[in-house]
Order: C-alpha cells, then structure tokens, then sequence
C-alpha cells in the first residue's frame, strides 16, 4: 500500500482533521489564483492583478505578538509573519519583543488595544492564560488571530490556524508502516517532546493509532524537551535499552540535532529515522543520503504567517478567493505531510534552520 493510500486510510479512520473551517498546506487560496501582477519596488503588491484578494486596499495596522524565539521552529515563525507582512504596502506590523513571560505578553496586548491596531496575530505561550486578554481585543472590535496554541474561549480569537500534532502522529506511524511491509516483528522506537504538553500526547496517540493499523506498537518510547541537550539526553538513554531498533521517530527536528549527535557518537545506523516539524538541517539531510534521517513529518512554521495573511483579508473585508464561503473561515487546519527524498526539492524551501 502506498504511503498517500495509507495516511488516507489512517486520517480517515482516526478523524485527524477536525476543524470548523478548512485544512489546507498553506493560505495561497487567501489570494486569487491568478496572482500574475509583480511586486512594486518597496515589495508590496500594489501591481496585483485588479480585483484580486492581493489588491492594494485600506492600511491594515497589525499587532503580532509570539513567544521567545529559543529555538529554529519559534524563531521562523517570527521571521515568516514578518516576510509576509512586507510583501504587502497596505500592511504595517508591529511586531511586540518575544517572551515567555506571560504577564509581559498581556502587556503587549493590552498597548496593541490602547492603540488601536486593526487586527491581533497572536502565538500565546499559554493559550489559556492569554484567553481574558484576547477576549478584552474582540470585545474593542479588534480580531484576533490565534496561532497554533489554543485560548480557552472560542470566542476569544474570530480565527484559529493551527498545525496537526494528532496528524504528525498518524504521517509518522503510517510512513513506519509502508517502509515495514508487512513486518510485524519490526522495532519501534520514540522520542517525544515534552511528554505533560498536549500537543505531545497528541502526536504519540496518532503515532500509535496509525502503528496498530498494520500490527505494530511502540517497543521503547523516551521524553525530551525540544531542546538539542534534551534530545541528546534522550537518545543516550533510549539508545543503551534499545539495543537493536528497526525505526524511530523523533518528534521535534530541533532536538533532533542533538538525537543524531547521540546516535552518531553511538555508532548505531541499523534504523530509520523519521523526524518531525521539517526543519531545513533534516530535509539537507534527507536530500544527502548520508544519514539514518531518511523522512520528516511537517509541522508548519508559516502559522503566524498566514495569521497575517488572514488578518489583511479580514480587516479589508475580503474572503478566501477559491472558497464559495463569503467569510474568512473559523479555523484553519494546516497538513502534515512526509518529506522524502522524493518530495523534498517540494518543501525544502520555506523550511526553518534548526
């Protein structure tokens, strides 16, 4: 069976997409499919195509706030609202100091509100403690676009983008079981992230629902902390009770760098790896095949990106063009697809460097 027919059948079975809105890879659909027109020369859009979503329109002032950029992942995400932002005359970004303070986040919303911003992209470090104060920014009429971590209260964001963490779970497990073939004896092995977190639990249950479609469990599963020191903790630890693995996923690419640092200085090659979040190190080293890193399972960095993308349509009072729905859906869903060998010139791209 194909990897595609099996993360079908898998998504399908396991209702990994569940979402109000859509699931899409990415928000080009926020824009005409006819984006033709070039950028002006401050690189704006301003020579877009008359009538489409990428039109220049009216100032759209856009307070962007996001944790600490303490690692690859957390920094593009950052970097990415930023590029986008600029590929816009009509958009201004203020762009709030990273931190993982939260009463200093709250600050950060409360001043975007005091001065009025149109529009909130916001990546809380806690979803829950951040949900008064983005209920504060609705309740001003000012939307607020959560990212990736989730408020407490719907009510609190008029949209949500969010990756897939039960969906990475399922592409890794349903890639383990095409490269298997049929083997019912073959080791699985697994190093998560930071095992209290939801979004961990959620990737280890869709790693495991997808495994047991083809008669497979975990053998040997350790925690790390999506940090480089974490991840190589981990894989010494999984490495000495593990002393023969058939396949290992890894959840997190940045740690990741520390768990092939481990198993480097192990000397172990008999696995295949399967990492997770798409970094650009993990997909150079797929593309050498010079590694035991022979797959990746996305979790995209352009959230906030396309929360900026989301904000303009919004304020301007446009829709997503190649929807028939005439309003900016509830929530956004993005994919988590594998990266190969074969894709990987498909992704490599807009991946973040660890």
């Amino acid at each position: 069976m194909s990897l595609r027919s099996t993360t079908m059948k898998s998504r399908k079975r396991f209702a990994t997409v569940l979402v109000a809105g859509v699931a899409v890879v990415g928000l080009a659909a926020c824009t005409s499919n006819d984006s033709g027109g070039g950028d002006d020369a401050s690189g704006g859009t301003s020579a877009a195509p008359a009538g489409s979503n990428d039109e220049s329109g009216d100032k759209v002032v856009i307070g962007f706030s996001a944790p600490a950029a303490d690692h690859g992942w957390m920094g593009s995400i950052t970097e990415s609202a930023k590029n986008e932002a600029a590929k816009y005359d009509d958009v201004e970004l203020k762009v709030a100091e990273g931190t993982n303070d939260v009463a200093v986040q709250i600050s950060q919303v409360e001043t975007f509100i005091n001065d009025k911003v149109d529009a909130i992209v916001l990546l809380p470090f806690d979803g829950a403690a951040m949900t008064p104060v983005a209920l504060k920014a609705m309740a001003a009429g000012i939307p607020v676009i959560n990212v990736d971590r989730e408020f407490d209260d719907p009510n609190a964001a008029r949209v949500t983008v969010l990756g897939d963490n039960y969906g990475m779970g399922v592409s890794a497990g349903a890639y383990v079981c095409e490269q298997a073939d049929g083997d019912k004896d073959a080791i699985v092995a697994e190093i998560a992230g930071i095992d209290s977190l939801p979004l961990t639990q959620d990737r280890s249950q869709g790693f495991k629902d997808a495994l047991a479609e083809c008669g497979l469990d975990v053998d040997n599963r350790v925690a790390a902390d999506f940090t480089v020191e974490g991840g190589s903790d981990a894989a010494e630890q999984l490495l000495q009770a593990a002393p023969k693995i058939d396949y290992l996923w890894n959840h997190d690419d940045d740690q990741g760098v520390g768990v092939l640092a481990a198993i480097d200085n192990a000397g172990r090659d008999e696995f295949t790896m399967i990492g997770g979040a798409g970094s650009k190190n993990a997909m150079e080293l797929i593309q050498s095949g010079d590694s035991v890193l022979k797959a990746t399972v996305i979790y995209p960095s352009t959230q906030a990106a396309d929360g900026v993308k989301l904000a303009r349509l919004l304020v301007q009072d446009k829709s997503m063009s190649d929807l028939v729905e005439v309003e900016v859906p509830r929530t956004v869903q993005l994919y988590a697809p594998v990266v190969t060998a074969d894709n990987v010139d498909q992704y490599i791209g807009s991946a973040f460097k660890s």
